[in-house]
C-alpha cells in the first residue's frame, strides 16, 4: 500500500487530463486464487504524465515516486509541452524509460526537435523515445496549420529529423499508428509505435502490419494510450472513461479505426449527432461493448485483468491515463498505486 508520505506527493501533483461486429473483449472482474495466477505477477504498466500550470514542480516529485514503484516506464503527451516535460524528467529521474506519446510533427521544426531530441537522449543516458505522430485535421485547424497526405508527412519529417547534422547521436523513435497503413511505416521508420484509445479486439489485425521479426520483439517497442478509471462504482468508472473519449469520437480517423474495428453502428450514430449539432448526445451513444474495448474501468480486479489482456494482446508496454470517479487526476494516481501495489 502507499505509504502517508507517498500520498502526499501524489496529492500535490496532477496529470493531464461496413464488418462484422469483432468478438465482444472478455468478461473482467473474476479474482483469481494464487494457484490460478494470471494476474498476480502481472508486469507493472507504464503511465501518463503531463505538466500544467502551477502543478510543474509537483509533477517532477510524481514523477520520482513513479520510478521509486518501479513502474514500467512514463509517457507525455503533447498537452503542456511533453517534450519539455521529459527534458525535465532527463534531470530528475534516473533510471526509468520515458518519452513523448506523442509530440505534433507540425508544432516545430525538424531540426529543432533534432536539437532537443538528442539532447533529452544524451541526458537521460539513453532512456528516452522519442514519439511523434502527425495528429488529426480539426486538430491543426486550430493552429493555423495545414496539414498534408499523413504518411507522406511523416515519411518526410522522418527523413528531414534523421538528416539533422552535428546534434550527435538521436533516441528510438516511435511512430504513432491507428490504422494499418501508419502501423507498417512505424515499422519501416522507426523502433516502435504507440496507440492511443485502440480496440483490444482489433490489435491482433493492427500488428499484423508489422514485419514478423517486430511483433513481440524486445527490440521493437508496442504502447498503448489506455484511458483508465478504477472505483468500485463501474457505472460512475464508464461514465468517467465516456466523457474522456467522446471529444475523440469526433475526429475522422478515429471513427475510420474504429469502423474497421467492428463499432459501425456507433461511429455512424456518432457521426449524425455531430452532423446535427448535437454532440451532448455523444456519451450515450458510446456502448459498453465498444468501452471495454477500448478502455479498462471498474474494480481494481477488473482493471488488473484487462492489463493482463492487453498484454496478451500484443502491447508490450500499455500506457494507463489515469482518471478518478471520485476526484481529481491526484486521486487518481492514488487510487491506481493502490490497486497494482496493494493487497
Amino acid at each position: 500500500m502507499p505509504t502517508r508520505r507517498a500520498g502526499l506527493l501524489v496529492s500535490q501533483a496532477i496529470c493531464f487530463r461496413g464488418r462484422r461486429r469483432p468478438r465482444p473483449p472478455p468478461r473482467l472482474g473474476r479474482s483469481f486464487s494464487s494457484e490460478e495466477n494470471p494476474i498476480s505477477n502481472l508486469p507493472l504498466p507504464a503511465l501518463a504524465l503531463a505538466a500544467v500550470p502551477r502543478r510543474r514542480s509537483a509533477t517532477l516529485e510524481l514523477a520520482r515516486e513513479i520510478e521509486r514503484r518501479e513502474y514500467r516506464g512514463i509517457y507525455c503527451a503533447s498537452v503542456g509541452d511533453g517534450l519539455g516535460l521529459c527534458l525535465a524528467l532527463a534531470q530528475a529521474t534516473e533510471r526509468i524509460p520515458f518519452g513523448t506519446a506523442i509530440a505534433n510533427l507540425y508544432t516545430r521544426l525538424p531540426g529543432d526537435y533534432a536539437a532537443t531530441t538528442a539532447l533529452i537522449h544524451e541526458l537521460s543516458g539513453g532512456r528516452f523515445r522519442f514519439g511523434v505522430g502527425v495528429s488529426h485535421a480539426p486538430l491543426l485547424d486550430r493552429l493555423g496549420v495545414a496539414g498534408g497526405k499523413p504518411l507522406a508527412e511523416m515519411r518526410r519529417f522522418v527523413e528531414a529529423w534523421r538528416g539533422v547534422p552535428r546534434t550527435g547521436e538521436q533516441p528510438p523513435l516511435v511512430v504513432a499508428g491507428l490504422r494499418r497503413r501508419m502501423v507498417a511505416l512505424a515499422g519501416e521508420l522507426g523502433e516502435g509505435v504507440v496507440f492511443a484509445n485502440a480496440a483490444r479486439s482489433h490489435m491482433a489485425e493492427s500488428l499484423d502490419a508489422l514485419a514478423p521479426g517486430q511483433r513481440g520483439s524486445d527490440d521493437f517497442f508496442v504502447g498503448n494510450m489506455i484511458p483508465t478509471c478504477i472505483s468500485d462504482d463501474v457505472a460512475a468508472a464508464a461514465a468517467v472513461n465516456r466523457r474522456t473519449l467522446s471529444f475523440y469520437v469526433t475526429l475522422p480517423n478515429y471513427r475510420n479505426y474504429w469502423k474497421e474495428a467492428g463499432y459501425v453502428e456507433e461511429m455512424e450514430a456518432i457521426e449524425k449527432a455531430v452532423e446535427a449539432g448535437e454532440r451532448e448526445r455523444i456519451p450515450g451513444l458510446l456502448s459498453d461493448a465498444w468501452l471495454s474495448d477500448c478502455t479498462l474501468y471498474g474494480s481494481r480486479d477488473t482493471v488488473r485483468e484487462g492489463l493482463a489482456a492487453w498484454y496478451e494482446a500484443g502491447v508490450s508496454t500499455p500506457i494507463l491515463v489515469p482518471s478518478s470517479a471520485e476526484g481529481n487526476q491526484m486521486k487518481a494516481f492514488e487510487e491506481l498505486f493502490a490497486a497494482f501495489e496493494g493487497d
